[in-house]
């Protein structure tokens, strides 16, 4: 069973499908879970068992996106018509491709099985899985600004220009600020004080003119 890629070769973080192992018929989930890894899912029905395997999954490109090999380990359970319940520990390693311009996926591993209350208590099985992809990886938009993010970089230019514009200069350090000026506060002689009313100017007469001329 093939499992998500990641890195440079994912192009899905959902997929489901069968998987074909001998005489077995599975149906298969994956999920990716971090930047390089996926967890998978796998429910399969033989004639004589019925078993479910849980992998934890690290994934690697080969050829750009579409081909990838990916190797993982992981654990099952299941019931054998004769010898009842089971457990055990498994392996992958295997190869996936995506089909171009489609949603599809194939995939062929080979997975080692270690069993407890077996009869079988080693085994060697090799797969191939058809599946479709549920969930795509998001594409990241391209800028046509060749420098970048234009948006992101007229932003941090007027950030700094403002953080240049709000720094003191040297002068402004030094210099030393000016007290606010206090008003001085009217006492109770002030406050019952008569304010003298403005002296008007008296205009000269004719006659002040004319004593001003004699003198």
């Amino acid at each position: 069973m093939g499992a998500a890629s990641v890195g440079q070769a994912q192009v899905y973080r959902t997929a489901a499908g069968i998987r074909l192992d001998g005489e077995r018929l599975g149906l298969t989930i994956q999920q990716r879970v971090f930047e390089k890894s996926t967890i998978e899912g796998i429910f399969a029905v033989g004639t004589r068992e019925v078993s479910a395997t849980a992998l934890y999954e690290w994934h690697r490109p080969i050829l750009g996106r579409r081909l990838n090999y990916y190797l993982g380990a992981g654990a099952h359970v299941g019931n054998l018509k004769d010898s009842g319940a089971f457990t055990g520990l498994d392996a992958i390693l295997g190869l996936e491709y995506k089909v171009n311009g489609l949603p599809i996926l194939i995939s062929t591993d080979i997975k080692p099985a270690f069993h407890v209350n077996h009869e079988d208590w080693v085994a060697l099985s090799t797969g191939i899985s058809i599946r479709y992809v549920i969930l795509a990886e998001k594409k990241k938009k391209k800028s046509l600004w060749p420098f970048g993010n234009k948006e992101e970089d007229t932003k941090s230019k007027s950030k700094k220009k403002q953080q240049v514009e709000e720094k003191p200069g040297v002068l402004d350090i030094f210099k030393k600020k000016e007290p606010p000026k206090e008003e001085k506060k009217k006492g109770l002689r002030g406050i019952f004080k008569k304010e003298e009313p403005p002296k008007v100017e008296e205009k000269p007469t004719f006659r002040d003119i004319f004593k001003k001329k004699e003198d």
